[in-house]
């Protein structure tokens, strides 16, 4: 696409001419179907094109409409309970031949100021409604500021991680290419790409087969932890590549930053304060509040908090621990499973890995891990123990272990931790055990 003329008032995006014909179109059929200020708007599009909804996020931005993108990947059951939050003026299928819309038959809602009304991520229960500003993500723009263009987009739009990425770009007027799944061979020839950990492990995969030839200047990272082993292997594979890791949440977009294995650092005007071990958080980028049953929760003035567990430096350096909600009760010992699953991506052959807790009649939770292989390898169950021997106490290593084929996983791609908690403790995962040794335990 070829940056084009700015748009008209909301967003302000320099929109490409043909994103702006699409924009256009999206407009005049939201007018005909009665779409106004102030409306919150539903958006379906196909499994299989995605991205179709972008220019009825846009044309509904512009005429002062909040925008949910739903997710195809929601169970009926998560789909009702977000359209009841939600309580939506119109339900909008797009796509090249889309069904009527739904319009609700309702008197006009005061206008709000929202935009967007993302969902939080599902990864350890059920997704909740937020509700978003236009100036909280203006704001995020400024703050991760311009970046090489092209800029590939390799992931669905109701992420707001990959949705966030391509409005970034539009803002900056850089050409954005999104899809709905990342094909390495795309990456080669974008200047920018966003990503999660895992696409980044696949990605560096690609560059260990094909090492020569271009690359990404820059990789934007977010979503999850990068271990250590994973940014090392991205030095090497990628010397002339910055990463750019960031950790955020829906709840308040950018946190903080990392460049290049540096340390993380707050972003600008985002204050950090830790109560019990516990990170709060007073950001201008945070969202408005939540939508239950159809009415607005304003959030509370002041700090909030997602429920990650940190460390804060003398510096103001930030080492994010993990959620506090992802900690297994074992033997006494309350293990945070995001740090033994940094410490398992980075054993060879490990495409990802969940780590979670099994029921345990002695010692309330039997620390578990998920292993999903890379294709065609089958996972070391030895070379795993080993790392774990190696970076965690004896109170923290996985007692049983398991390997999937593919783990189960939200839009954005990350690990569906909720969905394999639930499958361990109905004994319903499609999992069988790592190795030797019977069921697959032992430390």
């Amino acid at each position: 696409m070829t940056a084009g003329h700015p748009a008209p008032p909301g967003l302000g995006l320099r929109l490409p001419d043909d994103l702006s014909g699409a924009v256009d179109a999206a407009r005049t059929r939201l007018a005909a179907l009665g779409a106004r200020a102030g409306d919150r708007i539903v958006l379906d599009a196909p499994a299989r094109s995605r991205w179709d909804v972008l220019p009825y996020l846009l044309a509904a931005d512009r005429l002062g409409a909040a925008s949910l993108v739903a997710d195809p990947g929601w169970s009926a059951r998560e789909r009702a309970s977000v359209l009841a939050d939600v309580d939506p003026d119109l339900v909008l299928p797009t796509g090249d031949d889309p069904a009527p819309a739904a319009r609700a038959d309702r008197p006009a809602r005061a206008g709000d100021g929202l935009f967007l009304l993302p969902t939080t991520s599902g990864s350890t229960g059920p997704p909740s409604v937020l509700a978003r500003t236009r100036r909280s993500w203006r704001i995020g723009f400024d703050v991760l500021g311009p970046l090489p263009g092209p800029v590939l987009v390799p992931g669905p739009p109701s992420s707001t991680l990959y949705l966030f990425g391509a409005v970034h770009a539009l803002h900056h007027g850089l050409d954005v290419v999104t899809t709905d799944r990342l094909d390495p061979a795309d990456a080669r020839a974008a200047g920018t790409v966003h990503l999660v950990p895992a696409l980044l492990s696949a990605l560096l995969d690609d560059r260990e087969q094909h090492p020569a030839g271009p690359a990404p200047s820059v990789i934007v990272c977010g979503g999850a932890h990068v271990a250590p082993a994973v940014r090392e292997r991205c030095a090497r594979l990628l010397p002339d590549t910055l990463l750019l890791e960031y950790y955020g949440s829906a709840e308040h977009s950018l946190i903080a930053i990392r460049r290049d294995g540096g340390p993380l650092r707050p972003v600008r005007d985002v204050r950090t304060e830790l109560r019990d071990g516990v990170l709060w958080l007073d950001s201008p980028q945070a969202v408005a509040g939540r939508l239950r049953h159809g009415v607005l929760e304003p959030a509370a003035p002041g700090p909030s908090t997602v429920g990650d567990r940190a460390e804060i430096t003398a510096d103001g350096s930030l080492t994010v621990l993990g959620r506090a909600s992802a900690t297994i009760p074992s033997g006494g010992t309350l293990v945070v499973a995001e740090e033994v699953e940094q410490v398992l991506r980075a054993v060879p052959g490990v495409a990802d890995v969940v780590v979670a807790g099994t029921p345990h009649p002695s010692l309330e939770m039997l620390v578990t891990a998920v292993v999903e292989p890379v294709p065609g390898h089958a996972p070391d169950r030895r070379a795993l123990r080993a790392a774990a021997r190696r970076a965690l106490s004896p109170a923290k290593r996985p007692r049983r272990w398991l390997v999937t084929d593919e783990l189960p996983r939200l839009g954005s791609g990350k690990p569906a931790r909720a969905a394999v908690d639930a499958g361990l403790r109905d004994g319903i995962l499609d999992a069988r055990p790592c190795g030797t040794g019977g069921d697959g335990s032992g430390g």
